[in-house]
């Protein structure tokens, strides 16, 4: 099981819609066996996947990874372990046993790595144990961040920071760690933000994304803000604003996958998933 963290010290980037969108792709497209861990105490990525139905559920929290609980993990391919968002903070406080927390998470990792093909580990964007630990056990790291100074001052830190920067985590615990690069999301035509992915470019094109002759990148769209909230993949709805995001999202998902060398597998099993208007009223 090969394992994925989106991950960026800065709140409000699209993280947890990326980690539930690509889980669905992965799944229901390329037909891998997926586990989406939510070790958010907000558990946005939680609610949607169990909003849609999609995946299964696991009675098994997150927090139990950490404290080397029995892990039952539902025989299934598709599967989201929801936060527990109180009991997530206070593993935050308990400093003297965040070592053991790091080495918990990653033998339940390797426990029921045999059940599936690939794990998306979201993340909150506060640099404690819970995104420590994740980048520890990870093998890819892919960074959304949002066309604002703030977030693309943030990148250095992102990188450096002594405690949680990328590039500390690979020298000193985890080398197999690889940064598939940086991601601009909720991308928006104005001339700030153009002014700014040129700058993004100019100062990390070095660690972002080459597609199509440029960058990967993904534009705002309402219609993925409605996918989450009804819990559904964005290409299943019948709606023109649903097919244009998709056709823009899809090509950064094959890349992504292309980049973790994950090879679509026999879909013929998979039923087809219905398309359905997520709202009665075009947007």
């Amino acid at each position: 099981m090969k394992v994925l963290t989106p991950a960026i010290q800065k709140g409000g980037t699209g993280k947890s819609a990326i980690s539930v969108q690509l889980a669905y792709y992965l799944h229901l497209i390329m037909g891998l066996r997926v586990v989406v861990l939510d070790l958010d105490h907000q558990g946005n990525s939680s609610t949607a996947l169990t909003t849609g139905g999609i995946a299964t559920v696991s009675g098994t929290k997150a927090s139990a990874l950490f404290t080397a609980q029995a892990l039952v993990i539902e025989q299934s391919a598709f599967v989201v372990i929801p936060a527990d968002g109180s009991e997530l903070n206070k593993m935050v406080a308990q400093g003297d046993k965040h070592n053991e927390y790091a080495t918990n998470l990653k033998r339940s990792l390797k426990a029921i790595g045999g059940q599936f093909d690939l794990c998306i580990i979201d993340v909150n964007p506060n640099p404690d144990i819970r995104q420590i630990a994740a980048l520890v056990v990870s093998d890819f790291v892919v960074s959304p961040v949002q066309l604002a100074q703030e977030s693309i001052s943030g990148i250095g830190s992102m990188l450096n920071d002594p405690t949680i920067g990328i590039r500390r985590i690979q020298s000193r615990v985890n080398p197999k760690l690889k940064l598939l690069g940086i991601l601009p999301n909720l991308v928006e035509p104005t001339p700030f933000q153009k002014n700014n992915f040129a700058d993004l470019a100019r100062q990390f094109g070095n660690l972002m994304i080459p597609l199509n002759g440029g960058f990967a990148a993904i534009k705002k769209s309402t219609a993925v803000f409605e996918a989450q909230a009804a819990g559904r993949p964005v290409w299943m709805s019948s709606k023109t604003s649903s097919r244009q995001a998709w056709q823009m999202i899809q090509p950064v998902f094959d890349e992504l996958a292309k980049l973790m060398d994950l090879q679509p597998v026999d879909t013929s099993a998979i039923s087809p998933a219905p398309v359905v208007d997520i709202l009665v009223t075009e947007s």
